[in-house]
């Protein structure tokens, strides 16, 4: 999986004092097969930065996945990345992709047009890319109009913006976010890089619910076609290595490696009696359990489709077998 001819000439750039050119997180891991940042494709990553003495800037495990990282040397007495410690609000593509604006002295009837065609429900009012003198929203504009008040142009109108910084932590942004509907996402470089909104942040954790729901569906249905089919005490035969201190007294208490492991063995498999090939249930479970390891390592672009799609298949799957009563 690893290929790391590229690290190779980026550290020989770096030794001979050139800068290499910067790669997006999503090139970077293309050169190792992959197009999400699972558990095992951040390990494979890191483990050849490290081998090639590198390290990105941004973390590139945290980073927007279409944001690019520069490579640099690695330092002896490094410390993690502090970026890599927690999730930052530009690791959202919202907080990436730049907002249209409008300019203070607009004609109100400008600001409309594009709410409405654009279906926005605020504009950041600016100057420059980097000056920003308010905001403008339906609601700025039908308090002061309920109110009599002259609204003729966009700044008078508009109320003060909400403006963050692209490394604050993605939790205390969602706080902010809750409150005032909307945040500005300020860059390093002071330009005004996106506007993540609370419409945007409902769209991203629907997108990253599904997978860990279809995996709680799965392991549930899972465990209801094997009730009643064993004893504590086989149970505990699967048990992981060096758990040996882990109460098992039912289903509920195995993981789901444990449970692929239980149904590995022929013999069991038999307490089933399904008419169903068990190689194939075997290997489709496992992929269920890389998959969900994958999922636990939260990357904010998500799973890949292939992955979503194998999850939603096996748990129709299941439900296809509880509809037709070989559960209990």
């Amino acid at each position: 999986m690893v290929m790391t001819k590229e690290l190779e000439t980026i550290r020989e750039k770096l030794d001979k004092g050139v800068a290499p050119e910067r790669v997006t997180v999503r090139e970077l891991l293309s050169w190792f097969r992959a197009s999400r940042r699972g558990s095992r494709v951040v390990r494979a990553v890191r483990g050849a930065l490290e081998k090639h003495g590198l390290d990105t800037q941004p973390d590139f495990e945290v980073a927007w996945i279409d944001a690019s990282v520069q490579f640099v040397l690695q330092k002896a007495d490094d410390e993690p990345p502090r970026d890599a410690m927690y999730y930052r609000i530009d690791s959202l593509e919202a907080a990436n992709r730049r907002p249209t604006s409008i300019k203070p002295d607009e004609p109100l009837t400008e600001a409309i047009t594009l709410m409405l065609a654009r279906d926005f429900s605020q504009l950041p009012v600016m100057t420059t890319e980097r000056e920003v003198k308010g905001t403008i929203s339906w609601k700025s504009i039908g308090s002061r109009l309920s109110l009599g008040m002259k609204c003729d142009l966009v700044r008078e109108c508009m109320d003060p913006a909400v403006i963050i910084g692209s490394d604050l932590s993605l939790f205390d942004a969602i706080e902010r976010i809750a409150a005032e509907d909307y945040v500005l996402v300020r860059a390093k470089d002071a330009q005004i890089a996106g506007i993540v909104t609370a419409t945007d942040l409902a769209e991203q954790f629907r997108d990253l619910a599904e997978p860990f729901l279809l995996i709680g569906e799965i392991e549930n249905r899972l465990r209801r076609l094997l009730h009643g089919k064993f004893g504590a005490s086989q149970l505990r035969e699967v048990r992981a290595a060096g758990d040996d201190t882990r109460t098992i007294e039912g289903l509920a208490d195995l993981t789901l490696g444990e449970l692929l492991r239980l149904l590995e063995e022929p013999k069991n498999w038999k307490r089933l009696k399904l008419s169903i090939s068990r190689a194939e249930f075997v290997k489709r479970l496992d992929q269920v359990r890389v998959i969900r390891n994958d999922t636990m390592h939260f990357d904010p672009a998500g799973i890949d489709p292939e992955a979503l799609e194998e999850l939603r298949s096996f748990s129709k799957f299941l439900r296809e077998l509880e509809r037709l009563g070989v559960t209990q």
